[in-house]
């Protein structure tokens, strides 16, 4: 397939999985268009590895979000009122990896330094979704700044189950994002792994020194640590 069909490809998926979403109460009527505009962006500007990648992170956090739902309704953590997130949602995960692919597009990178970055920002955003819909269900939470017990969905909040869970995916992350972005299983894809867990933590630590003082919003703390995780990745592999 070459470049323009395999853009208008992508454009035509993203359109479909972000209606199928939207129909799905899986998203607003924004937040599918901005998963649209995002997919579209991924696929036509990026590649088509990046775009299957992309694709694999937002099903899973919708599965992710399905999983126990009815015990977070019932707490009250879940997301709007039957788990749909908005374009507010998706941007703060979906801005990141665009950034990547723009940054890319406008000053070509060596391919290597292009997946590490792609993939850790990924990695970040996957696993604190992930971990976010699954750890809240633990009821021993800890704030992560003095290690305190606090209510189980308070920003800054650690869990052992949301930290387990947290590090399992971003294991699980870097290795099929690497696996999808090189065709291969090598150790580079460790340091997207560590991106992972490291910006997860720093999600936590964001939350409690600035969010929760007003500083930031909870989108601009998720699309800053995928960045940032970015940041850090890019760094350990050009030290390498």
């Amino acid at each position: 397939m070459d470049a323009p069909a395999a853009a208008l490809a992508a454009i035509a998926l993203s359109a479909l999985l972000s209606y199928v979403a939207y129909k799905t109460n899986c998203l607003t009527r924004g937040g599918a268009a901005a998963s649209f505009l995002v997919g579209a962006f991924t696929g036509a500007v990026g590649s088509v590895s990046a775009f299957v990648l992309l694709t694999i992170f937002t099903l899973s956090g919708f599965v992710a979000t399905r999983i126990g739902f009815s015990k977070k309704k019932k707490a009250g953590l879940q997301e709007g009122k039957n788990g749909e997130r908005t374009w507010k949602n998706v941007a703060g995960v979906g801005i990141p990896p665009c950034i990547i692919v723009a940054m890319n597009a406008l000053f070509p990178m060596d391919p290597l330094l292009f997946d590490v970055m792609f993939v850790s920002t990924m990695t970040v955003a996957g696993a604190d979704t992930i971990a976010s819909e699954i750890g809240v269900r633990d009821p021993k939470a800890y704030l992560i700044t003095t290690f305190k017990r606090i209510p189980p969905g308070t920003n800054g909040g650690v869990s052992v189950t949301g930290t387990a869970v947290s590090t399992a995916a971003s294991l699980g992350i870097s290795a099929i994002g690497w696996l999808v972005m090189t065709r291969t299983l090598d150790p580079l894809l460790l340091i997207p792994f560590v991106a992972g867990v490291v910006g997860n933590l720093l999600d936590s630590l964001f939350g409690v020194l600035l969010e929760d003082r007003g500083y930031i919003s909870k989108y601009f703390n998720n699309g800053a640590t995928a960045i940032l995780g970015a940041v850090f990745g890019a760094s350990i592999y050009i030290a390498s």
